[in-house]
């Protein structure tokens, strides 16, 4: 049974909204994976055009007025890329840092989620995504969840690096029961792209206080064990991390055909 926050000592629902839609991009990290290729990961080309600036042209299609991007390692050389990015894709493109990038990616969703009001669209520097995937998710939102994450089933597909990914159990109504790496047995794996309320962040600082390190995968476990994150089938959809350069050599033969 879904339980309800609204009681001492718990977190409390946010009012779910359909207004004006940001989205959050985390590039903070190292990178080290892809190293080999390129020295900034969000600014790796893909077909010509860098990771980070798909990430910002999918926002705007699936329809965000606005990108809030998080940097951290090399943000100075980010952040001076973003102006002309912006112009380029044509939507606003903000720069926050969060304080310490080697910290785990919970806390760059935390940065960003101090300078966005209401939901949002929440995705990784380093994965591309078929255009229907971001578009559904946009409509996924709803009073009896505060996350929507984007997931599939497809678990070994060629695509996957098992060793990489995080994995996803769920309910027999669609809701997260556990995520990480490391769990066993799953049911679909987690494709990084997310449709967040104010809750994400709430359930991360829960975490945190908790004494968890604060990944973003703790504070989804937290709205899980109250029956708040939900999960959209991405179906047949395309979708890559371009993590290392096995992966990037997928993206450059598959991207050109699959991304918008």
């Amino acid at each position: 049974a879904k339980q309800d926050w609204s009681g001492a000592g718990k977190l409390a629902p946010f009012p779910f909204e359909r207004s004006a839609m940001d989205a959050l991009i985390i590039a903070a990290g190292f990178g080290s994976r892809l190293r080999d290729i390129s020295d900034s990961k969000p600014m790796t080309p893909i077909a010509g055009v860098p990771l980070l600036e798909l990430g910002v042209r999918q926002a705007k299609a699936a329809g965000a007025q606005r990108v809030v991007v998080v940097t951290g390692h090399e943000a100075d050389r980010l952040e001076a890329a973003l102006p002309a990015l912006s112009a380029r894709a044509g939507i606003p493109v903000l720069p926050q840092r969060v304080d310490d990038w080697s910290k785990p990616n919970g806390w760059s969703v935390l940065a960003g989620a101090d300078v966005i009001q209401g939901n949002y669209l929440l995705m990784m520097s380093d994965h591309i995504f078929s255009g229907s995937i971001l578009t559904r998710l946009a409509q996924q939102g709803g009073p009896d969840r505060g996350v929507t994450l984007a997931v599939d089933f497809r678990c070994d597909h060629p695509l996957i690096d098992p060793d990489d990914a995080t994995w996803v159990k769920l309910d027999g109504a669609g809701f997260i029961q556990m995520i990480g790496k490391t769990i066993d047995p799953y049911d679909a794996v987690d494709c990084g792209a997310f449709l967040c309320t104010p809750e994400l962040a709430a359930a991360i600082r829960a975490a945190i206080a908790e004494g968890k390190a604060g990944s973003l995968s703790e504070g989804m476990q937290k709205l899980a064990d109250v029956g708040r994150a939900a999960t959209m089938d991405i179906g047949e959809a395309w979708w890559l991390d371009v993590d290392d350069p096995r992966a990037f050599d997928l993206a450059e033969a598959q991207a050109p055909r699959e991304l918008p």
